[in-house]
């Protein structure tokens, strides 16, 4: 009779931490960061369809990379979570905090679990605040831990080298023209120190803007308004006008 093959506990959990890292690495990245009237959202995506960045409520957004069933199914239960929470008790007590602790668990327990494979996801949870003094930005890997994060951050296949070059070069009162180019120039940069050229419809872009009257915050960057914000040329009117909707953006 042969003798079972034992694994160790510890050699167990770094192979499903391996794979969940493997997976993600295959996917392109998501960056965000804070500029001076809100968080920018800027992610390679050259689907209309298939969202990397998302409304989760109000003021809080979502960003993934991975898995897009896996990171799908986390988003439509944040929607649901925070729309019970602030149903049966007020809007204000659905924030990013709660929304990342929910989803630390749910990823925690998928990736303890021996009976099923961990998730290949990444996630980032924002909640832009009435100053930038109190946005919040938590990054949350494939473990379920939590990252409290400040300025910018990357996530995805080259997330490192990425979230390097945007710690170099980003500042806090950043104009949100000048917050996408830098976003743009950190994607565009491979693992070998090259650069690709991103045009516009390879990019998903989405803010949630502190300066909108409305309840809600966010909005997706879209069309005309997109093109002239990438534009290297910007005058900082042009970068003042993403503030507004264009006639080819559309809202969620």
């Amino acid at each position: 009779m042969s003798t079972p093959f034992y694994v160790s506990p510890q050699q167990a959990m770094a192979d499903r931490a391996e794979y969940a890292r493997k997976g993600i690495a295959r996917g392109r990245s998501v960056v965000v960061l804070q500029y001076t009237d809100g968080i920018l959202f800027v992610a390679e995506n050259p689907s209309r369809a298939l969202h990397k960045v998302s409304e989760i409520y109000d003021r809080i957004a979502f960003a993934a990379v991975g898995k897009y069933n896996e990171f799908e199914n986390l988003r439509i239960g944040g929607v649901r979570y925070a729309d019970l929470r602030g149903y049966t008790y007020h809007r204000e007590d659905v924030t990013a905090r709660g929304l990342a602790n929910v989803y630390a668990q749910t990823l925690g327990t998928i990736f303890s679990s021996a009976a099923e494979k961990p998730y290949e996801v990444e996630l980032i949870v924002a909640e832009v605040g009435s100053a930038p003094e109190e946005d919040q930005i938590y990054r949350l890997p494939h473990d379920g831990s939590i990252v409290d994060e400040h300025g910018a951050v990357a996530v995805g296949g080259n997330s490192d080298q990425i979230g390097s070059y945007l710690d170099q070069r980003h500042r806090d009162e950043m104009t949100l023209g000048e917050a996408l180019r830098l976003a743009v120039e950190s994607l565009s940069r491979d693992n070998n120190g090259g650069e690709r050229q991103l045009t516009a419809e390879q990019l998903e872009v989405a803010v949630l803007d502190r300066t909108r009257p409305q309840q809600r915050k966010f909005r997706r960057v879209l069309g005309r308004q997109l093109t002239r914000l990438l534009s290297a040329e910007s005058s900082a009117e042009g970068a003042a006008e993403g503030a507004e909707p264009s006639e080819t953006e559309t809202e969620e």
